[in-house]
């Protein structure tokens, strides 16, 4: 398979990604305009952040009085992910100069990661990966872009209660995984707890650093990844 083809196969697998991209950065652009910043600031955002989550727990954070060191502490955290998974996709491609690698892992999210370690071993290619994110990238910012003029027309009733999209993405991050492994439901309530505990000793946006650091540490000692069952 030529390199167009392998681009063109990734693009094309990457398609149905767009229905679940394009909502949530519509939400973040309306929530965006609605905290405070330009639309020309939120647009450069998505171009040079390109993290979905983060972005809208930045804004979230800053709408709440946040300072900017809390801000980038707890969208770092967040993001810490994204070492391990552009690891794990770069140690499938060896054939391309390091700064290559280095341009291709900006494009690293959760779907891209998630498509292209379970694709088979010959489309382990930089221009498969390179078609993936293509679509990903662009949909997100084509997202923001119309997040931004919708957000002109919207009522200020509909544009706030689209900060429940924050919640509904972690919530969605979230439930597959605790429905698996008892332990880390456990985790996740106990770091809550601690958040809301750490309320009462410091700014909420310092809690949310507190706990999720708090949290992970604990999660080291007892949460276990569930082990499938060796064949008898």
């Amino acid at each position: 398979m030529t390199n167009k083809e392998q681009y063109l196969l990734g693009v094309k697998t990457a398609l149905p990604v767009i229905l679940g991209i394009l909502p949530v950065a519509v939400a973040f652009a309306v929530l965006s305009e609605h905290s405070g910043l330009t639309t020309v600031e939120t647009i450069l955002m998505s171009i040079l952040v390109f993290a979905g989550a983060s972005q809208i727990m930045a804004v979230g954070m800053l709408v709440a009085g946040a300072g900017f060191l809390p801000i980038v502490l707890a969208t770092f955290i967040l993001n810490f992910r994204h070492v391990i998974m552009g690891t794990c996709i770069m140690n499938r491609i060896l054939t391309i100069p390091m700064w290559k690698k280095a341009i291709l892992c900006f494009g690293v999210t959760d779907e891209s990661f998630a498509i292209f370690t379970t694709t088979a071993e010959k489309n382990s290619t930089p221009y498969y990966f390179a078609g993936l994110i293509s679509v990903t990238y662009s949909t997100w910012v084509i997202g923001t872009i119309a997040g931004c003029a919708a957000s002109q027309f919207l009522p200020t009733l509909v544009s706030r209660s689209l900060g429940i999209a924050l919640f509904a993405m972690f919530i969605g991050l979230v439930i597959p995984n605790v429905k698996k492994n008892t332990q880390l439901g456990f985790l996740v309530i106990l770091t809550a707890l601690l958040n809301v505990n750490f309320n009462y000793f410091m700014p909420s946006s310092w809690a949310i650093i507190c706990a999720t650091l708090v949290g992970a540490f604990l999660g080291v000692f007892f949460v276990k990844e569930d082990q499938e069952e060796a064949p008898e």
